[in-house]
């Protein structure tokens, strides 16, 4: 008997711990619930009480629904964009901070908001992207923003900010972007700016800063814009300044006190500065004046010489023929040379415009040179395009937009220097058996990554931004080492905010966004759409046309994603790779929405490109476009 009352007690105090534990995780994931619960009234009663509620949809009290916030599965705020509001909103301060811990993106730009910058924002710790741009912010920059260390994107400029900027700044190793002009900032450039070792525009330009620059600043070497001026800089220019500013644009006019600074370049301002076109275009026709009175002068010396005026001008430090961004000299006689006065043995295509062709220059390194044909030269519409390319490229720099090395304008020879793509376009590519099978599923998610973070940088960082209008998978150009670049933007356009911007209907067919077709007003979401279209096509091999044109009938519930994919290389079968590949198809699904709205901006789908990535509840192989395309972001 005492065995059996020894079992019977065990027994009974098993059944006690599984009663007690039962009850206790009960009430943990009741207490978690109720916490969770809690959360997300809180964040909606910080929505609320900004004022920011009214534009919600009057019709439900759900705060995901409204306009320019966004939700995850959890209800929890994770993003908050507003931008152009044309009512003054009033202090940031209004907007409780510290009760939305999951935002990813805070983005309230051009939005008249006034009062300074709260040390809330510390509590943001999983924010990527800070714009408080063009507002009427006041006092200084929190050095709590220093804690935010997945920031990529930062943008305080065109307010009134005042104090120095704190040294915190340096702990955002991530960070892409700092913008900080047009504002009173003072003191001096902290050192600590050089550990950020990825950022590729730093533009502190039009503030009361002092001192010298920092030696630091030569730790950046993705750098592709470096802004200091109209500040009070003083000290001798540093060597990595003056030995690279034909790698980056840097721009350092308007300190007083700078020695040994020349400027070296194209200026990415539009107001306020020269450009490069302007200027070349200016010295072309001072130069075409004495080269009249020089050939009234030789006589028939010179009809003996069918391109030797411009190789004269390039003798003469090249004042028609404009070169940056390129080590060392190109001599306009290297170009002649090496394709051999442009034979066609050099030709390795035809773009919209000209032809282009492969040039070796003595150095050994090799070049893209598009040149103009003679007709086309006296065609206003090509020569539209090729004025427009040397301003748009002259503009940007990104490190997967082409470089633009130098041009040569002149009535009778115009040409183009890029730098030298090996791999040709993506277009061509899938189109080879051979090649497809190269381009696994690591490099196509990068392809569409690379094509992402330079469209959001045309859209989102320039002023104004730029639509390119034409982008196709012929236009993404690829390198040795198959990483992309963007090209040809002979159409694209700079986007006036006080303009209609009516256009007539350009680019390349079946990559032209719906809406176009009747609105004629071309957008960033035009670009979007064509964005849409080509990572679709990097990820199933070809172009989506017929894919397109499905998703909008019933037959979309019974198309898998497997059945839809390149299957040329193998499935994927890395579990992060087979994220990257769905999370592309379900960004590019929202790319291609019939209704511009309805589209992500190009900022959006870069920001959730470096983010972690969610997967869809089915494996893999269940995974239907259907689901995709209905799946919340």
């Amino acid at each position: 008997m005492g065995k059996i009352e020894c079992v019977v007690s065990s027994v009974v105090a098993v059944l006690l711990v599984v009663v007690v534990h039962t009850v206790s995780m009960t009430h943990a994931a009741s207490t978690h619930s109720s916490t969770n619960h809690s959360q997300v009234v809180a964040e909606a009663d910080a929505l609320r009480k900004s004022g920011w509620w009214i534009w919600s949809d009057p019709a439900t009290s759900n705060h995901c629904s409204s306009l320019g916030i966004t939700c995850n599965e959890a209800k929890h705020v994770i993003g908050i964009e507003f931008r152009n509001y044309k009512v003054p909103v009033g202090k940031l301060s209004e907007l409780n901070l510290s009760s939305l811990p999951s935002l990813n993106f805070l983005i309230l730009s051009k939005m008249g908001l006034n009062g300074s910058i709260s040390d809330q924002i510390g509590s943001l710790t999983n924010l990527t992207d800070l714009d408080l741009s063009f507002n009427q912010l006041t006092g200084p920059i929190p050095h709590q923003i220093g804690t935010l260390t997945e920031l990529t994107y930062l943008r305080l400029s065109g307010n009134e900010l005042t104090g120095a900027i704190p040294s915190s700044l340096g702990r955002l190793t991530k960070l892409i972007s700092l913008k900080l002009f047009g504002n009173q900032i003072n003191g001096s450039i902290p050192p600590e700016i050089g550990n950020i070792k990825d950022l590729v525009t730093l533009d502190l330009s039009n503030n009361l800063i002092s001192g010298e620059i920092p030696s630091n600043l030569k730790n950046l070497k993705g750098l592709c814009l470096l802004d200091l001026s109209y500040n009070r800089l003083s000290g001798k220019v540093s060597s990595f300044i003056t030995n690279n500013c034909k790698q980056t644009t840097f721009n350092l006019s308007q300190n007083d006190h700078l020695e040994g600074y020349a400027p070296c370049g194209p200026s990415l301002r539009n107001g306020g500065h020269t450009t490069a076109l302007t200027l070349i275009i200016s010295l072309s026709l001072t130069l075409v004046f004495v080269t009249l009175i020089l050939g009234f002068a030789f006589g028939l010396r010179w009809k003996k010489r069918q391109v030797q005026p411009e190789s004269m001008v390039a003798k003469k430090n090249g004042d028609l023929f404009c070169i940056w961004d390129y080590d060392g000299r190109i001599a306009f006689e290297d170009i002649i040379s090496a394709t051999e006065n442009f034979d066609i043995r050099y030709c390795i295509g035809i773009g919209g415009y000209g032809s282009v062709y492969r040039a070796q220059l003595p150095s050994g390194k090799v070049v893209a040179v598009r040149k103009l044909h003679r007709s086309e030269i006296e065609e206003p519409t090509y020569l539209r395009s090729f004025k427009n390319e040397i301003q748009m490229l002259g503009q940007i720099r990104h490190r997967n937009i082409v470089k633009l090395h130098g041009y040569c304008l002149h009535n009778r020879c115009m040409f183009l220097i890029y730098m030298y793509m090996e791999r040709g376009s993506l277009f061509c590519m899938l189109s080879d058996e051979v090649e497809a099978v190269e381009l696994d599923w690591v490099k196509r998610v990068n392809i569409v990554k690379n094509m992402a973070h330079a469209l959001s940088y045309m859209h989102h960082d320039c002023i104004p931004p730029i639509i390119h209008r034409d982008i196709s998978s012929n236009n993404i150009l690829l390198d040795s080492k198959l990483e992309d670049f963007v090209s040809d933007f002979g159409i694209a356009r700079l986007l006036d905010p006080d303009s209609s911007n009516q256009t007539l209907v350009a680019g390349t067919y079946g990559y032209i966004a719906p809406e176009l077709a009747y609105t004629m007003v071309v957008t960033e979401k035009c670009d979007v759409y064509s964005f849409g279209v080509v990572a679709l096509e990097t990820m199933i091999g070809k172009h989506p046309g017929e894919l397109i044109t499905s998703l909008s009938s019933s037959l979309c519930q019974d198309i898998m994603l497997r059945d839809v994919l390149d299957s040329r290389p193998p499935l994927p079968e890395d579990l992060q790779v087979a994220k990257d590949v769905v999370f592309v198809i379900l960004l590019a699904l929202k790319c291609i929405h019939s209704n511009p709205k309805s589209r992500l901006t190009m900022q959006q789908v870069s920001y959730k490109l470096l983010g972690n990535i969610p997967f869809p509840k089915s494996p893999f192989y269940a995974i239907s476009l259907h689901e995709l395309k209905n799946q919340e972001m």
